[in-house]
């Protein structure tokens, strides 16, 4: 649909477009579109046989933003009418524009959350419904290779896969990075179909004839290339990270999902290549290596660069790059352990810690913050001091050792992300923040930047095309980050198991730049419910950092192996009011708790004292 209610609506007090169309079965669905407007008030309403159903009243600044109604319920037979309605403002210049009508399937998991805090909640349900939108029916007609450039119709046409946008909203695909970023986010939305579908999409494009570089970008169709980002098969664009992260992502989908075709077939046959002849391939850029490091010499992104960070600088080896190439090889070892290959557990493993101990020990440098090594130049010069993704990737994949190193440069990053020369103008960039801090146990400053994120939201994106909570990475990244980030999900699906690891920012602490918190971002308790989990659900509530209860939903006789861990060293634990012996698990910090089994529909609260 495509409609223009012009000035005439001052005249006339309201005008209306309208379409009506017939549910063809039973269903759940989320309506999205585009609109513009200007002193004018408007209302994007949803009729079911006459009567509303959904409405939202668009806030309009003259430019397009993405409005949508979630949640919708339909019958086979029923008549729904998607209307926009205008009415006049103050002026008679008044005028509402609407475009890109889109009907996506209904989420198939509906996951809650409740909090102590307001805004965790308006958070999670911001982002809910905004995802819902984003997602693609399979089997519907669309464009292929329409971006922002395009002037014109589009010259090719054809049904779309189970997909969603991951990337630029104004294009009609999806990218690596973003991909791989959203794959946590949309498996809570019960997304594991389009996960699986997209990750597959890259891997099949991960020819001998692209060098087994993954294409960046695919249509919604899941087979084409998006032709702005690819020229031909010499010809596109390459960025080191994503492979890898690619690789971890797949290990990452399969321990959400359980799906064992993340096992074999393409999905296996490009983690095994990435890992190993993509890496011989890349790697020797620079002599001296003891062990293989993955590089690119290109000059430009349709040439190959080794960092995500597209400023221009030419780094042959990149900290992105070598932190994703170590997740990578942990992804492969996981997958080989379900595959019960033990050999090539060992040799991943060994291949990750290897790799992990020289960037520690030797490509990392002796300096620390702004003084520590994140990339080299051709001629094997080191570079220092800020390089944004080359920089908070390292933290935020673990390939930095537990220690006052690693600890230091978590205040580098938070202190270059705040300020004003180092903080990335994309919104998306800092999507990556809050990740980098739950890992680590900076909770304050993780749900500091999430905040951040979400009240940015209706401002303008740094393209300038529309406004940054249109760019669909956010609202998928602050829902995995409520889950797997403030909460500590660690699924383990195919073995029926569990981690959870509570990192509520209970202290509102300093902000990183010397300044204390506003006193609004205290969390006591949150609750997510009905999270997915392979074939099964799970409800989770933490008590501050100290107590967790876990209450499983799923067929009468299933049981998990939990383990309960919390941040800190304690004396007792209490299981449903028991006292146990304690765990201690290695990490910064420290972790106490303990294993036990959950069964279905018996909710069990393990907490720590002393």
């Amino acid at each position: 649909m495509h409609a223009f209610l012009d000035a005439r609506i001052g005249q006339r007090g309201m005008t209306s477009v309208a379409q009506t169309v017939t549910a063809p079965a039973n269903g759940v669905y989320s309506l999205s579109a585009w609109v513009a407007g200007q002193d004018a008030d408007a209302r994007f309403v949803l009729r079911r046989d006459g009567r509303p159903v959904a409405a939202v009243a668009p806030v309009f600044d003259g430019d397009y933003r993405r409005w949508t109604l979630t949640d919708v319920e339909l019958r086979a037979g029923d008549r729904l009418e998607i209307a926009f309605e205008a009415y006049g403002g103050d002026t008679d210049a008044g005028w509402v524009a609407v475009d890109g009508v889109m009907v996506s399937p209904g989420l198939p998991a509906r996951p809650r959350i409740t909090s102590s805090s307001r805004e965790v909640v308006e958070i999670f349900e911001w982002a809910r419904g905004k995802a819902a939108g984003w997602v693609q029916q399979c089997g519907a007609p669309g464009p292929l290779n329409m971006d922002e450039t395009s002037h014109r119709p589009p010259t090719a046409e054809a049904a779309y896969a189970a997909s969603y946008w991951a990337g630029y909203p104004d294009r009609t695909g999806y990218y690596a990075r973003d991909t791989a970023h959203q794959v946590g986010g949309a498996h809570i939305l019960g997304l594991d179909a389009e996960n699986l579908t997209m990750l597959r999409s890259f891997a099949a494009s991960a020819t001998a004839e692209h060098r087994r570089w993954p294409v960046w970008a695919v249509n919604f169709d899941a087979r084409t290339p998006l032709s702005i980002d690819y020229h031909s098969a010499r010809e596109f664009v390459r960025e080191l990270p994503a492979p890898f992260e690619l690789v971890e992502k797949c290990a990452a989908a399969f321990r959400w999902s359980g799906d064992r075709r993340y096992l074999d077939g393409v999905l296996w046959d490009f983690c095994r290549r990435t890992a190993e002849e993509f890496v011989a391939q890349q790697a020797g850029r620079l002599a001296g290596r003891p062990v293989p490091v993955a590089g690119a010499a290109g000059t430009h992104i349709f040439d190959e660069v080794a960092t995500y960070n597209e400023s221009g600088e030419r780094l042959v080896e990149a900290g992105d790059a070598v932190a994703t190439q170590y997740r990578a090889y942990l992804a492969v070892a996981a997958l080989a352990d379900a595959r019960d290959d033990t050999e090539l557990v060992r040799a991943y493993r060994t291949r990750a810690a290897r790799l992990r101990a020289y960037v520690n020990g030797g490509w990392t440098g002796a300096g620390s913050g702004a003084a520590m090594n994140r990339g080299y130049h051709a001629d094997g010069t080191a570079v220092a001091g800020w390089g944004k993704e080359n920089s908070w990737f390292m933290p935020l994949k673990g390939v930095l050792e537990s220690g006052a190193h690693n600890d230091a440069y978590l205040d580098y990053v938070q202190r270059q992300a705040l300020s004003a020369e180092g903080r990335p103008v994309n919104a998306e960039a800092l999507t990556y923040l809050p990740d980098v801090f739950f890992r680590h146990g900076r909770n304050e400053w993780a749900w500091q930047w999430m905040r951040h994120l979400y009240a940015e939201r209706d401002k303008r994106h740094a393209t300038r095309r529309f406004v940054n909570g249109d760019y669909p990475e956010l609202s998928f990244t602050l829902i995995s980050q409520l889950v797997e980030g403030m909460m500590g999900v660690e699924p383990d699906a195919p073995r029926h198991a569990l981690t959870t690891l509570p990192r509520l920012p209970v202290g509102d602490g300093p902000r990183g730049d010397g300044a204390q918190g506003d006193g609004q971002g205290s969390v006591q308790w949150v609750e997510a419910a009905d999270v997915p989990i392979g074939e099964d659900r799970f409800t989770l509530r933490h008590d501050g950092n100290t107590s967790t209860t876990l209450t499983l939903r799923a067929a009468p006789g299933t049981h998990y192996r939990w383990e309960a861990r919390f941040p800190g060293t304690y004396r007792r634990v209490l299981v449903d009011g028991a006292e146990l012996p304690a765990d201690t698990f290695e990490a910064a910090g420290g972790r106490t708790g303990t294993t036990l089994t959950v069964r279905a529909g018996e909710p069990r609260t393990v907490s720590v004292s002393g």
